[in-house]
């Protein structure tokens, strides 16, 4: 629950495509991931086992987007070679004006739980890019913790790790 409402995360399907393709157009998604070209027309009609895709509601109206995925079995490799009961997630708002009201963080923790009801995971990854020092002072306040600089594609990034030991010391 944020300051204005209840927040929930759904499956995000191909009925969502023009609503993703206009979030993509935002100023302030580009910025946060400028190389990124997510495929919605064909990735929305999959369900891999390793993904899932998520809409973020407002008290019923879409505000962002999720996506966990295993990155061990990820079909592209993004992660490359990493050990197994791990998860990573991405995460973004849609439009501006729904920017710092508490909406992220509340996104981000119900991402965080639902990795972890699997007892499985041990961990969580995400990869600002180094130049979002917003993005990571958030990633900061839930807990992730600094393991190393690195390059995705052409993309200079921070590679941050959640354990499950530390977000239950923090909850």
């Amino acid at each position: 629950m944020t300051e204005r409402g209840h927040i929930t995360l759904r499956t995000a399907t191909i009925q969502d495509l023009p609503l993703l393709l206009h979030w993509d157009e935002q100023p302030h998604v580009i910025a946060s991931d400028p190389d990124d070209e997510w495929g919605w027309a064909s990735e929305l009609k999959k369900t891999p086992s390793w993904r899932e895709q998520l809409i973020a509601e407002l008290d019923g109206r879409p505000i962002g987007f999720v996506q966990i995925i295993d990155p061990e079995k990820e079909e592209s490799h993004y992660w490359g070679d990493v050990p197994p009961n791990l998860r990573a997630i991405d995460i973004w708002i849609g439009e501006q004006h729904d920017l710092g009201k508490g909406h992220g963080t509340e996104m981000m923790k119900q991402a965080i739980n639902r990795c972890f009801n699997d007892p499985e995971v041990t961990a969580i990854l995400i990869d600002p890019l180094a130049s979002n020092v917003d993005a990571i002072r958030f990633y900061e306040r839930l807990g992730f913790q600094f393991v190393e600089d690195r390059i995705f594609d052409t993309s200079d990034c921070k590679v941050y790790q959640l354990t499950r030991k530390h977000w239950l010391t923090m909850c």
